[in-house]
């Protein structure tokens, strides 16, 4: 034999995700690439002296999971030590997070800022308990007079602050938000400490910009804990000039440098595919396409997407860190009642686009125009949007775009899609888009929604079923730090839709199969990212990224799929992650 296999996997379930979900018991590695699937027989000729060969006993062998909307280096800042750690149930009251400010402030030369990620009103006691009880500067004020303190919510849409940050920042009873944002005042006309949307962008311009190191440091974080989980190529949602003032500048373009300077370093133990960020919330047309222009001109254009060709990926290796496209913010999210809804919310209001301009009309024009700018110039493009309003004024601009520049294959896609409705579902299947939905948001979310636009809405929220039987693309993603990228979470909750803080099932007539829901973690995200010929199944000539979950997923009851240990990781031949020898 000429050339033995560096893995041989024996003895165990292989899933292929294959165009048929065949099942093997055998798979071999050589070089990077898989060099065989089938059983004991097919692989046996390719042992050798050097090759390692790993007796499954039963376990399962999966193609590495594609998290394909994962914020990496604004979920490295978020993790401890780099953040205090506030989501559920590290905190579940105002009082846990005030007392994890006080523990920090403690530690803290004098006036260093203090930040913290995570915090989410469904889960802490009093504003649960009295649904109008909102996070303050004065739950924060008594623990950190002289201290200015940031703490950024879950979803990344909303931001509190002490008074002490606000005397910094300079935002007073005077202060008017930026477009597309919002200051929240009390009675008295006060800020309260919190900021949504656009507005946060007042926090991050006052704050000191995260140093190369940090931004280094933060995305090594995250890839250690990918490895971890099976996380084999993820798609960076946003890095750019927009994103300079997003969570200290975690999306901006100093970030992108980084994942290069990882890259040449052999450090980048994932795939990564980026959208570029060309202007954040609330950004016009005419900025947006000033910015594309000059983003093309100093190398960042995307082309077709399809290839990665010169030019796209800034390293050697485009498989490793490639530009895809570009990213959009169309509308905010449900609870801060930011989205763009047909019908208002409970206790009124439907949102509104969060682009620049003066009316409906106008915000609606400005999308359009983002994106027959970006689809003219080549990208693909994916849309922050999560309204059903404004996901039908999102793809429908798709369709004009197309209809204008006609462009095969662009694979431009809706990301969240919430209320994706049945009218944007036709328009998508029909050009071959897709929509880039969350489920582990929909696990954490799902009880909390009904408050906001009530139980049949919030069951709706997310539906995989009629998505995909409409004909869409679906693909999965954590949008983390959002929510923990734990793909074993979301399978669950795609086949059971049961919600994190009650189990209750919410829409149930939207639950998936099992072969349905990991297509979206593999095959389908590969997909999005042009590459669903050469990554995404077990198939001889695809690269070797792999999965290894201790137990039988296939014949597992789904409540216990998020437990299963993830004791293996390939990423292209190289181990990353090894329980089985810890």
């Amino acid at each position: 034999m000429d050339m033995y296999a560096d893995l041989v996997f024996l003895g165990g379930q292989v899933v292929t995700v294959d165009a048929g979900f065949s099942a093997a018991s055998a798979l071999a590695v050589t070089g990077g690439t898989i060099s065989a699937v089938g059983g004991r027989d097919d692989v046996a000729p390719l042992v050798g002296p050097g090759t390692r060969v790993i007796d499954l006993r039963g376990a399962t062998l999966l193609p590495g999971i594609n998290d394909s909307h994962l914020h990496g280096c604004a979920f490295g800042m978020a993790t401890p030590p780099l953040s205090l750690d506030l989501g559920h149930p590290a905190v579940s009251s105002l009082a846990d997070v005030a007392e994890a400010v006080r523990v920090a402030v403690g530690r803290a030369p004098a006036g260093q800022w203090i930040t913290g990620h995570g915090w989410d009103t469904g889960y802490l006691a009093e504003c649960v308990s009295a649904p109008s009880r909102l996070p303050s500067r004065r739950d924060l004020d008594a623990v950190s007079p002289d201290h200015p303190v940031v703490l950024y919510s879950f979803s990344g849409h909303a931001t509190w602050v002490n008074s002490q940050a606000l005397e910094l920042i300079g935002i007073d009873r005077h202060t008017a938000a930026p477009p597309g944002g919002a200051i929240v005042v009390d009675t008295a006309g006060e800020p309260t400490g919190l900021l949504h949307e656009g507005a946060q962008d007042l926090v991050q311009n006052a704050l000191p910009p995260l140093s190369r190191q940090e931004r280094t440091d933060a995305i090594r974080a995250a890839l250690a804990t990918l490895a971890r989980l099976g996380v084999t190529s993820y798609t960076e949602p946003g890095l750019g000039p927009g994103g300079d003032g997003i969570m200290r500048g975690a999306l901006g373009s100093q970030t992108l440098d980084a994942y290069r300077r990882l890259l040449a370093d052999g450090e980048l133990t994932a795939r990564v595919g980026v959208l570029l960020l060309p202007t954040g919330m609330a950004g016009t047309a005419e900025e947006f396409a000033r910015v594309l222009t000059s983003l093309g001109e100093s190398g960042g254009s995307a082309g077709s997407g399809r290839s990665g060709r010169s030019g796209e990926s800034g390293g050697s290796d485009p498989r490793r860190l490639a530009i895809h496209g570009v990213k959009v913010f169309a509308d905010g999210i449900v609870p801060n009642r930011t989205a763009w809804m047909n019908e208002p919310y409970v206790g009124g209001g439907c949102g509104s686009l969060c682009v620049g301009g003066e009316t409906d009309t106008e915000r609606t024009a400005e999308i359009g125009a983002m994106i027959r700018h970006a689809h003219t110039a080549g990208y693909q493009v994916g849309v922050h949007v999560t309204g059903d309003r404004a996901i039908d004024t999102v793809t429908d601009a798709f369709a004009a775009a197309v209809s204008e520049h006609p462009r095969p294959d662009a694979r431009h896609y809706v990301i969240h899609g919430d209320f994706l409705t049945a009218r944007s579902m036709k328009v998508l299947a029909a050009h071959g888009f897709g929509v880039n939905m969350n489920p582990t948001i929909k696990w954490t979310v799902a009880d909390m929604e009904e408050e906001f636009v009530g139980a049949e809405r919030a069951a709706y929220a997310w539906p995989y079923r009629d998505a995909i039987d409409a004909g869409v693309r679906v693909v999965s993603g954590s949008d983390a730090p959002v929510t923990h990228p734990d793909w074993r979470q979301g399978v669950a909750t795609m086949v059971l839709r049961e919600s994190k803080a009650t189990g209750r099932v919410s829409g149930p007539e939207q639950r998936i199969g099992l072969a349905e829901a990991i297509r979206t973690y593999t095959i389908d995200a590969a997909w999005q990212d042009f590459a669903d010929d050469w990554k995404g199944s077990l198939e001889p000539g695809k690269v070797a990224d792999l999965c290894v979950l201790d137990g039988d997923l296939l014949a597992a009851d789904p409540h216990d799929i998020p437990d299963m240990p993830v004791v293996l990781t390939v990423v292209d031949g190289r181990i990353v992650h090894d329980a089985l020898r810890d």
